[in-house]
């Protein structure tokens, strides 16, 4: 089995570079990394100390921005599998309902 060693997390920079790249705002990239919230989003990109993106968080991140809707199915079918339960959302539905 391959892993991933020696991690180092994207800078701040590195992550306001991506929001602007995808023409998002806090809570969008909340919806995108998984977090509860834009405030949430914020801790990793600023502050006194800003957090640092797990590897996990930056795998999920990735793989939704890189894979097919199909792949992404798959990998979610694969997590129900294993025992976990989840509601998948498109919540670009929401915002053009409002």
């Amino acid at each position: 089995m391959k892993i991933i060693e020696n991690y180092t997390a994207p800078t701040t920079d590195d992550l306001a570079n991506l929001r602007k790249a995808l023409g998002f705002q806090g809570e969008d990239m909340a919806h995108l990394t998984g977090v509860s919230g834009s405030n949430q989003w914020r801790k990793y990109t600023g502050g006194a100390e800003p957090r640092k993106m797990s590897l996990h968080m930056l795998f999920y991140t990735a793989a939704r921005l890189s894979l097919p809707e199909h792949e992404i199915l798959q990998v979610l079918d694969k997590m129900r599998e294993i025992g976990a339960t989840f509601d998948y959302n498109d919540t670009s539905k929401k915002t053009e309902e409002q």
